[in-house]
């Protein structure tokens, strides 16, 4: 695989895995603004004014509009409905009904009727077929139910909780992809640039070599050698303008921009040296211990857990009796729908209900939701476990960056040192055009393989900040949603 393809697929994977696809809520506006939405908040770029799109302004722009987060922020919404739903069994439940029918009896029931209301009237009609009407007004109030309302809103808060760490993790992981294919479209760019250099390095060699051949004191073979070096510089050139259009398609798809494009107008900051900070050693045992407190895919799990406690306490809410209090104020009329006062009349009860067998339907439903907090606890346990083997990882490999950059960087200043005593040798007609050629072809390699070492610098540390869930933190404020 080329390399500047393979640092392109892993946030684009990364974005696909974590992140599931959900309607969108952007637009472009007149004057060529894209506003996107997070959550009711709006954020507007003005495209217009903005030439050079660095790190910062394209992790803001995803987290406003990508729809994978978007779907995170409904699932957050829906568990603040299920909290509304939890707490409304606390209240009073009203309820009215009203009915009418037209009942027409068979003629041997209709005798049969008339026999018997004549038994005491011999002149009592009946009128077939007749009209009811009924309405009703009922109020009942659960007083007790063995504390089920009671760890039901537990449950629901914390599933509430539990949706915004999820959030949070989606945030942690589309930060994450979206550095990653900053730093990939960056790398296109930087090797854009050396091919460039290397083009215009052949083309000045080439216009040498045409005019040492016109005075008659230059091969043709060394014409020919720099036109195809230089066609070779631009093949690299145009292979990596691809790369570098590809890689802006996919950082597009992550900030949520309609048809996956940027601006054509937008390019990209260049490479810029390494820092001190990047070059320091990472503090593993204290990252470690930030991921504990940090990380939201583990800040959901520990939630879950408390969440299915509650919904343990909810199973055995079942061993309790239910004690509910019910008033009705009752009306029922023949003929006409035309209730007066008389028509109505009213009743309260307290009923209590206490199940003493189903056959031991209760008991495993207890069981089961222990079992189930068993599980959660379990997963917490492996995730601690790979989060913790994920960072010693990480900063492994970013202490492998390091040298690596400071090996390339080296290498650069060694090699362009060597080319340039090269050139002057081969210009003073004391060196060979093969150790040019050579010379010039380690330089592009080196300068290519530095740029390499430092988007892999920046890519582990990005990894390192995201397992970490410190990269919330540098990119995300404090919100609720």
């Amino acid at each position: 695989m080329k390399k500047g393809t393979r640092y392109l697929i892993i946030p684009i994977l990364f974005w696909i895995i974590a992140l599931p696809p959900a309607g969108r809520a952007q637009g472009i506006n007149a004057g060529g603004a894209v506003t996107t939405s997070d959550l009711g908040n709006s954020v507007t770029v003005d495209w217009a004014g903005l030439s050079t799109l660095n790190l910062e302004t394209a992790v803001e722009i995803a987290l406003s509009g990508n729809p994978g987060l978007e779907a995170a922020a409904a699932r957050v919404r829906q568990a603040k409905a299920q909290v509304d739903q939890a707490r409304s069994t606390y209240w009073p439940r009203l309820d009215a009904n009203a009915s009418g029918s037209r009942i027409e009896l068979s003629n041997n029931t209709y005798q049969q009727n008339l026999a018997a209301a004549r038994l005491l009237n011999p002149a009592t009609t009946l009128d077939d077929p007749q009209e009811y009407y009924t309405a009703d007004l009922t109020a009942s109030w659960t007083i007790f139910d063995g504390f089920e309302r009671q760890f039901s809103n537990a449950a629901a808060r914390y599933g509430e909780q539990s949706s915004a760490e999820a959030l949070n993790d989606a945030r942690r992981l589309l930060i994450s992809a979206v550095a990653f294919a900053y730093f990939s479209a960056q790398l296109a760019k930087e090797n854009i640039a050396i091919a460039e250099a290397d083009e215009e390095f052949n083309q000045g060699q080439l216009a040498d070599a045409e005019a040492r051949q016109r005075v008659g004191t230059g091969a043709l073979s060394d014409v020919l050698n720099f036109q195809v070096r230089k066609n070779q510089a631009k093949t690299t050139r145009i292979n990596e303008e691809y790369r570098y259009e590809i890689a802006f398609y996919g950082l597009a798809a992550l900030l949520g921009l309609p048809e996956s494009r940027l601006p054509a107008h937008v390019q990209l900051d260049r490479l810029a040296a390494e820092t001190a900070a990047e070059l320091s050693s990472p503090p593993v045992e204290n990252l470690i211990a930030d991921a504990m407190d940090r990380r939201p895919d583990i800040q959901q799990a520990q939630w879950r857990i408390k969440q299915t406690e509650a919904q343990v306490k909810v199973a055995q809410a079942d061993y309790y009796p239910t004690v509910v209090v019910a008033g009705s104020l009752d009306g029922e009329r023949v003929d006409d729908p035309g209730f007066g006062q008389d028509d109505f009349g009213n009743s309260i009860q307290v009923g209590l209900s206490y199940n003493l067998f189903a056959g031991g339907f209760t008991r495993a439903r207890v069981r089961e939701a222990r079992q189930r907090q068993i599980e959660l606890e379990k997963l917490l346990e492996e995730l601690v476990l790979s989060a913790t083997s994920d960072i010693r990882s990480s900063a492994a490999l970013v202490a492998t960056a390091q040298s690596q950059v400071a090996l390339q960087r080296e290498n650069v200043d060694l090699v362009q040192r060597t080319r340039d005593l090269v050139e002057k040798e081969y210009n003073a007609g004391q060196g060979s055009l093969v150790r040019l050629n050579e010379a010039q072809k380690d330089l592009t390699t080196a300068q290519s393989n530095l740029a390499l070492a430092l988007v892999a610098l920046r890519q582990a540390w990005v990894e390192l900040e995201t397992r970490t869930g410190n990269i919330l933190a540098t990119y995300v404020a404090s919100e609720t949603p």
